[in-house]
């Protein structure tokens, strides 16, 4: 089973590292190279990550900070991506809960009150 893969967006430190502490630095390197973006599209490119993004405005990041790719993105396995197969109990019959082996409560009885 292939893991499914997930990623972390470094923009931020990798800027910080540059001495670019301020989410406007990038406009006015970003409008030499031709890309127009307004001061909130960069607050998000660089507060959050983000889940599309041009290959132009990428390359344009790369190349004002003076980075390669794995600097700026680190992939990741996926939380929870992962999951055990369930195993079989000795018996041959699937398990009712896992974790919890011969630990189980026991069922409550509800009978009913006696009105004399």
């Amino acid at each position: 089973m292939a893991a499914k893969l997930d990623y972390h967006w470094h923009l931020r430190k990798v800027m910080a590292d540059r001495g670019m502490f301020s989410t406007t630095d990038l406009l006015p390197s970003l409008k030499e190279r031709g890309i127009t973006l307004s001061t909130s599209q960069v607050y998000r490119l660089v507060v959050e990550r983000p889940e599309r993004l041009s290959l132009k405005i990428l390359m344009a990041l790369l190349d004002i900070l003076d980075c390669t790719m794995d600097d700026l993105i680190e992939p990741i396995e996926a939380a929870g991506a992962v999951k055990k197969p369930k195993k079989a109990a000795a018996d041959g019959s699937a398990p009712d809960e896992e974790g919890l082996g011969e630990l189980r409560p026991k069922r409550a009885r509800i009978r009913g009150v006696d009105r004399s």
